[in-house]
């Protein structure tokens, strides 16, 4: 099949991008007020094509109302069940000033790490959450097994922080795609 010069290929949506088309899809009390960002683990691709948008609802029985995207397109919109956030502080809005580095670019910076370089990384998984030092992505990634590049192995998590895309902590294990 021929792909006409000029057409591209649409790239998989990121994080900050579905905030804005989740936007749709909240009441006016929630627009921007972004708890949390979550992905599925990613299939087939490094960037996951599935994921669930967290946004502050005072209206809700627990605060929240949650907008899930499959591929860019709206699946579903609910009200999920958080009863640890409130305890933790996972409730609270996202300081949207700190909110600089999209899903790929940390994506990005996770695949970047020297302990890695040698590894064919194969599927992701990411959360946007608070920490501390404020907003960061955790980034959880599995890279094909040396002996049977069929499976997959877990290596570890990175965590880039979302105000200025540097990679703040890793827990990255790759003698486990041995």
């Amino acid at each position: 099949m021929l792909i006409p010069a000029g057409a591209a290929l649409a790239a998989d949506p990121t994080a900050f991008s579905l905030v804005k088309e989740g936007d749709k899809y909240v009441g006016e009390q929630s627009k921007g007020k972004v708890v949390q960002i979550r992905s599925e683990k990613s299939v087939g691709t490094m960037s996951p094509n599935i994921w669930y948008v967290v946004y502050y609802d005072p209206d809700a029985p627990l605060k929240a109302v949650e907008v899930k995207f499959g591929a860019g397109q709206k699946m579903n919109v609910s009200r999920p069940l958080r009863l640890l956030e409130p305890i933790t502080g996972a409730d609270q809005v996202l300081d949207s000033s700190k909110l600089k580095t999209d899903s790929d670019k940390a994506l990005a910076a996770a695949k970047a790490q020297p302990l890695l370089k040698n590894l064919k990384l194969t599927a992701s998984q990411m959360w946007l959450q608070h920490s501390p030092d404020g907003p960061r992505w955790k980034i959880k990634l599995w890279a094909a097994k040396l002996k049977n590049p069929r499976a997959q192995a877990d290596v570890g998590d990175v965590y880039v922080s979302a105000a200025d895309g540097s990679v703040i902590r890793t827990d990255l294990h790759p003698n486990s795609a041995d």
